[in-house]
């Protein structure tokens, strides 16, 4: 990739580590040695950023030691050394240590970065409950009222204060933020005025004690403080060997981006312990650009900017390492939970909203019929299932669901029998209304040469299957309950005024990728026995519109993946390129290594390719939706979430994948 840079720097994607050091309370040359052995182990895992514990140079549970001027000028002279080494190791790294300041001592953490000491944060709050004494030795970084500080070999003061960001002016939107510890646990904890200034990586070093069940409260406050500032926030805990008298400590550290927990070390562990991961700015900053409560907002304070620069400009400082590979999680089906459990929860909760979706609209329009065509596929049967469990919800008869089936040129004897004998499992009405006469009719009235297989030949069919759903629902005074899913309306791959159309459409908000898990779900959750087995089978058919006519043996002619491309790399494409707002490069990028075992580079490019051309072109259909229920973070319809005009250019898209598909060669 010549042209266009897919290395995570020029991605937006920054390496951090949060570490718990091996130390030694009050033994500053020995907590030095620790510091350094583990920057060097992050700098060998390509880190630019290393974070460390609240007070790691002394140890924090020194308790009165904190008074003696030898450990306080040790530690200020351990300071410049770890700044030197931040130099020889070419990383950042943020440590914790008493600093006294005009007869006061403070609780700090100083960013180090290119052998310099870059600034210095006092801790704002100082616990003094239960198991903390803080207040006895530190003062609080609201009532300094110094800016600066002077350290041994430095010409110029470095700035000292709680009103300090770092932007590392080499890497945009990267800008680092500093609280420590106790500042999390406030009420109003000062990351919260840092992100709204633009810190979009929140660090803390801590030296949270370790209670029981303290652990996850800990891991939830991180994450939410992530999500509430969309932010990165790394906290680094202090480990075991703080642990002295009747108070323990665990070496808890972990990051956090966004909601989601990226990164977290093993507790109750004496030798150094490091989480690294991969913070992707330029998805934070997609995401506050387009959240109108976080632009809206302003800090209540200055904040003064220290600008610096984030070293490592090599991505990999150990070759070994395969190039490209981030340290994040990064899933193939990101709309499919990977964890069983938690499908399964995913799944009910989506059937729930889809359901009570369509039950309101029953209620509204005091139907008590709708019609729905069912063909043996997957949406078809979504679509049904969701259907029963709106009537059954509203308290109406299942006999009221007309489930069509219109079997035409292209229909399997397959996918016939599990459509009629599913709407005999479930109790509704089946009509059986073959279309291959009405449409040889069509032919001729048009004067269309049925031997010619083309749009016309497969739209025609879908145009008049949805006029038997729309007619037939007048006369039994319901409404058509569409079946088309999310992927298909981000393709297009629908007929335009054919299943395009509908009353209310159930499927809306769900990908296909997403589809046969509810419908496997719905099988085992909501049935068993003889609906679940057919499901079981309509859940191992191939993807097919089934519009083309079958094979001498009867087999499919026709499979959707062929012609347009594997939904899971389309479903990929349109969470990361509609949920994030991510370019062509970006994505490429990430789908190459999601994957990596299946579509090599020149695959993965030209279905891509294939995406950017057909969303683009089919927003038309888009526009003229029907009305239908939003289920997750991406959805389409135009007066919810997606606005864009129809005719809006895709060259700017396209020249872009035309660029990385010459640069792959």
């Amino acid at each position: 990739m010549n042209s266009i840079s897919l290395e995570p720097d020029a991605l937006g994607f920054v390496r951090v580590a949060v570490v718990s050091p091996e130390l030694r309370v009050a033994d500053v040359d020995f907590n030095v040695h620790a510091i350094g052995d583990a920057l060097d182990a992050a700098v060998a895992q390509g880190c630019r950023l290393a974070l460390f514990p609240e007070l790691c140079i002394t140890g924090y549970s020194c308790g009165d030691l904190f008074y003696q001027g030898l450990l306080l000028e040790a530690a200020r002279a351990a300071l410049v050394e770890l700044a030197r080494q931040t130099l020889d190791n070419a990383i950042a790294a943020v440590v914790g240590l008493p600093l006294e300041l005009d007869g006061r001592l403070y609780n700090c953490a100083a960013l180090l970065a290119g052998g310099e000491v870059i600034g210095i944060v006092p801790k704002t709050y100082l616990p003094t409950s239960n198991e903390f004494y803080e207040a006895r030795w530190f003062t609080s970084g609201a009532l300094a009222s110094c800016q600066s500080v002077t350290l041994a070999r430095y010409e110029q003061p470095v700035p000292f204060g709680s009103d300090l960001i770092f932007p590392a002016d080499n890497l945009p939107g990267c800008v680092l933020g500093i609280e420590v510890c106790e500042d999390l646990w406030a009420v109003q904890p000062p990351s919260g005025e840092m992100a709204l200034a633009g810190a979009t990586i929140l660090l803390n070093g801590s030296a949270s004690n370790e209670l029981l069940a303290k652990a996850d409260y800990r891991r939830d406050l991180v994450r939410q403080q992530s999500a509430r500032c969309l932010a990165a926030y790394c906290y680094a805990g202090a480990g075991a060997n703080e642990s002295s008298t009747d108070t323990i400590w665990a070496g808890h550290s972990l990051i956090a981006e966004n909601g989601a927990v990226l990164a977290q070390t093993e507790r109750f562990r004496f030798d150094t312990q490091m989480a690294i991961a991969d913070v992707d700015v330029q998805r934070l900053l997609h995401e506050r650009l387009r959240n109108s409560t976080f632009s809206a907002s302003q800090p209540t304070r200055p904040f003064r900017t220290i600008a610096f620069t984030l070293p490592g400009e090599v991505w990999y400082a150990d070759e070994s390492l395969p190039a490209r590979e981030l340290l994040r999680p990064l899933s193939r089906t990101p709309f499919v939970p990977a964890d069983a459990t938690r499908r399964a929860e995913h799944c009910s909760e989506i059937f729930s909203i889809q359901s009570t979706g369509l039950a309101r609209r029953l209620r509204h329009v005091g139907a008590q019929t709708v019609t729905i065509g069912v063909s043996g596929g997957l949406d078809s049967t979504l679509a049904l299932l969701v259907t029963v469990k709106a009537f059954d919800t509203v308290g109406l008869p299942r006999t009221g669901i007309v489930a069509i089936t219109m079997p035409g040129f292209g229909t399997s004897d397959r996918t016939r029998d599990n459509a009629s004998q599913l709407a005999a499992a479930l109790g509704v009405t089946l009509r059986t209304i073959p279309i291959t006469d009405a449409v040889r009719q069509h032919f001729r009235d048009i004067g269309h040469d049925e031997s010619v297989h083309d749009v016309t030949y497969e739209n025609a069919q879908a145009r008049e299957r949805t006029q038997i759903l729309m007619d037939v629902a007048n006369q039994i005074g319901g409404f058509v309950v569409g079946t088309g899913d999310l992927s298909e309306l981000a393709l297009g791959w629908l007929t335009y005024n054919g299943d395009h159309m509908s009353m209310y459409h159930v499927n809306a908000g769900v990908p296909k990728t997403l589809v046969r898990y509810l419908v496997a779900w719905v099988a085992d959750a909501e049935y068993g026995g003889e609906a679940a087995a057919i499901l079981h089978d309509i859940c191992a058919t191939p993807i097919t519109p089934e519009l083309l006519p079958l094979g001498e043996g009867g087999e499919l002619a026709q499979k959707t993946e062929d012609t347009i491309g594997p939904y899971e790399l389309h479903d990929f494409f349109l969470y990361q390129s509609l949920r994030f707002q991510f370019p062509p490069r970006k994505v490429f990028a990430l789908a190459r290594q999601a994957f990596a075992a299946s579509y090599d580079d020149a695959t993965i490019l030209r279905w891509l390719e294939v995406f950017y051309r057909r969303f683009f072109s089919q927003q038309f259909k888009r526009s003229a939706m029907p009305d239908g229920p939003k289920v997750g973070s991406v959805a389409l319809s135009p007066r919810g979430d997606w606005r864009m005009p129809s005719d809006a250019s895709s060259a700017l898209w396209l020249a872009e994948v035309a660029e990385l598909r010459r640069a792959a060669g």
